[in-house]
């Protein structure tokens, strides 16, 4: 199993940045791809950003391009979500997530979650 635990949300004015962690632990050699997810109150989970283990190959969804960066270190197992000019529509419960397969926003194709860390951007 691979566990993984999010940290670094919190409440922001919009215009603001946060930054979140996601550490994996646990069978962490069978984790290729990580990505980044949210589900605000009352809508479909999204998905936001995904990375491959290299690093070489990212995705980012359309409402965050510009703004959200995804990066990993591997030596730490860690994935980051580096998010500036934050929007009041950006708050949700942002959700890593972790797969043996290849890079994708397709949240149907991870294996792995974690628990998520609320994000707030306050208007």
């Amino acid at each position: 199993q691979v566990q993984l635990v999010e940290s670094g949300g919190g409440l922001v004015q919009a215009g603001g940045s946060l930054r979140l962690s996601c550490a994996a632990s646990g069978r962490t050699f069978r984790v290729n791809a990580m990505g980044w997810f949210r589900q605000a109150p009352g809508k479909e989970r999204q998905s936001v950003a995904a990375i491959s283990w290299s690093g070489g190959r990212t995705l980012y969804a359309d409402s965050v391009k510009g703004r959200f960066t995804i990066s990993r270190d591997n030596a730490k197992n860690t994935v980051y979500l580096q998010m500036n000019s934050l929007k009041p529509e950006d708050t949700a419960v942002y959700y890593c997530a972790a797969d043996s397969s290849v890079a994708s926003l397709n949240p149907n194709e991870y294996d792995y979650w974690g628990q998520g860390t609320q994000v707030t951007v306050s208007s």
